[in-house]
């Protein structure tokens, strides 16, 4: 590898999940990279909590699909597995419904499906689950020959039609299942209606009603029977720090408390560089932004690229997903009947959805998501107690909402929901340490838009699941990663934007000075 100055330069604007895995992509494909960060601290929504004895991840809690780390450590021939200590949870959740009952989510399919049949025995069960799951790994499938690897804006960018006609490519079109929901391919298949709550909320991790989102994000549930939920020993904070120590190790440059005021550019059609808020310019040759895609658009080319900002704002109207609640306690005794993770579902998912994302307003009944991660990683607690992370969705930022005013009363809603249904009675009386994120909070602490926790909404039965493609079609050399950018939220989905970012730079011909000429083909081949 070349030194540092011979090397071509080129900048990351963030230094989140998605910022980091694709500085370390970058960096093990020769380039020089620096990372530059407003915050004090690396990784973005993956921060951490430490009080009183008690640690808790203050952002992702559940590490799906692991093969895109491994992907991305193998670009420098590195073993996951040398960063990462990853225990694996089965069963992958418990859910909590208002009748009294509970169901553990497990990731044997057979077993699931027998499960099932025993909770719902006169709901045809087993056989409509294990339908679910075959459309399921279809629609996963089919994502990984289209959708996943590179850099995708919408439906024509799936199909490689210059490759002639083909049956494989129909028969995959057609099988997208476009036009159809979520929620509605969930319950042709599960009509019991506890068993449909719970996989509807696949869906949560990008932060989207099942009842508006495409039939595709289905896949999700076969993509996490398939390889796993795992959880990192030191929590998912864990991860960024593991990114952040490969890319030293491959010479990336972090600059933290450094924000960026402007991407610069030539005639507002080629980047050049960035300047910070401090007024220092620095000449880059290419730059990805981990910032959110419409705040880039918005506040960091609007003065140097507008055409390609108003461009990117008349192109398609992008709905900001949804925002939450966290509440962060610390318990002085455990609760042995929980997993450690657990959903306690609402009493009316309609009711909950049709608030949060068509009102627009905190639902009366919600759904709380915890991590109870004690029980797997001790440490994170006081002997005997635990630290509970609670989260619950609620609609993103409106102009009427005052979090410094409703979160008191939302907090005992919230409370209440985890005596009953979450079977918690004296959870109260257990609480030795407790804080909160409001969604104001979330759009302070990580400057997303209007405090949405994953980026973009994925709305709409035809088109919900693209986001802005990773190669911005309208300037030169800026390239885009994160949540709000393809493929889109969720832990392994902006990790895979990070590397689709860089691997889209790597193909464009900004490469390293002195690399071999089939630099961009001999990576593109590794797994």
């Amino acid at each position: 590898m070349t030194n540092t100055a011979q090397r071509t330069r080129v900048g990351v604007i963030g230094g989140g999940l998605g910022g980091l895995a694709a500085a370390c992509v970058l960096a093990a494909r020769g380039y020089a990279v620096t990372v530059f960060e407003k915050s004090a601290w690396l990784g973005g929504k993956a921060a951490v909590l430490e009080v009183n004895g008690f640690r808790f991840d203050m952002g992702p809690t559940i590490l799906t699909i692991p093969s895109v780390l491994r992907r991305i450590f193998s670009e420098a021939d590195r073993r996951l597995e040398d960063y990462l200590d990853l225990v694996r949870l089965d069963p992958q959740w418990r859910c909590f419904f208002t009748d009294g009952t509970a169901l553990d989510l497990v990731e044997d399919v057979d077993a699931m499906a027998a499960a099932l049949q025993t909770f719902a025995p006169n709901a045809r069960a087993a056989q409509g689950y294990r339908a679910f799951h075959a459309v399921s790994e279809r629609l996963h499938r089919i994502s990984e020959r289209h959708y996943f690897w590179k850099s995708i804006g919408g439906v024509r960018d799936m199909m490689d039609w210059r490759a002639g006609f083909s049956f494989l490519l129909l028969g995959d079109v057609l099988k997208l299942r476009m036009g159809r929901s979520v929620a509605g391919t969930v319950r042709k298949f599960v009509p019991d209606a506890r068993a449909a709550q719970m996989l509807d909320h696949f869906t949560q991790y990008v932060g989207s009603c099942p009842e508006q989102s495409p039939a595709v994000l289905c896949g999700i549930a076969h993509m996490q029977t398939s390889e796993g939920i795992w959880y990192p020993r030191g929590g998912t904070r864990a991860v960024p720090e593991a990114l952040v120590k490969l890319g030293e190790e491959l010479g990336v440059e972090y600059r933290t408390d450094t924000g960026i005021k402007r991407v610069l550019t030539t005639d507002g059609t080629r980047v050049r560089g960035v300047e910070t808020d401090s007024g220092e310019v620095i000449e880059l040759a290419a730059v990805v932004s981990n910032a959110d895609s419409a705040r880039t658009h918005r506040e960091l080319l609007n003065e140097t690229a507008t055409r390609a900002a108003t461009r990117f704002e008349t192109r398609r109207t992008y709905e900001p997903a949804c925002s939450g609640v966290v509440l962060f306690l610390g318990l002085n005794k455990r609760y042995e009947h929980l997993l450690h993770h657990d959903f306690v579902f609402s009493r009316d998912p309609h009711e909950e959805f049709e608030s949060i994302y068509c009102k627009g307003e905190p639902a009366p009944d919600p759904t709380c998501y915890l991590a109870s991660t004690a029980r797997t990683e001790p440490g994170t607690a006081p002997p005997g107690g635990d630290a509970l992370y609670v989260l619950v969705h609620t609609p993103y930022l409106r102009p009427h909402h005052d979090w410094t005013k409703m979160l008191a009363e939302y907090r005992k809603v919230i409370i209440e929901k985890l005596k009953t249904t979450g079977q918690m009675p004296d959870i109260e009386s257990r609480i030795v340490y407790e804080s909160a994120l409001t969604p104001q909070d979330i759009h302070d602490r990580y400057r997303v838009l209007n405090g949405a926790i994953y980026g973009l909404a994925s709305h709409g039965k035809w088109n919900g699941a693209f986001k802005p493609a990773n190669r911005s079609p309208d300037v030169a050399g800026l390239y885009l990663a994160g949540g709000a950018a393809h493929p889109g939220p969720g832990m392994p989905m902006v990790l895979m934007s990070g590397w689709i970012a860089a691997d889209v730079l790597d193909q464009d011909g900004v490469a390293p000075k002195g690399a071999p000429r089939d630099f961009p083909k001999k990576h593109l081949a590794k797994v």
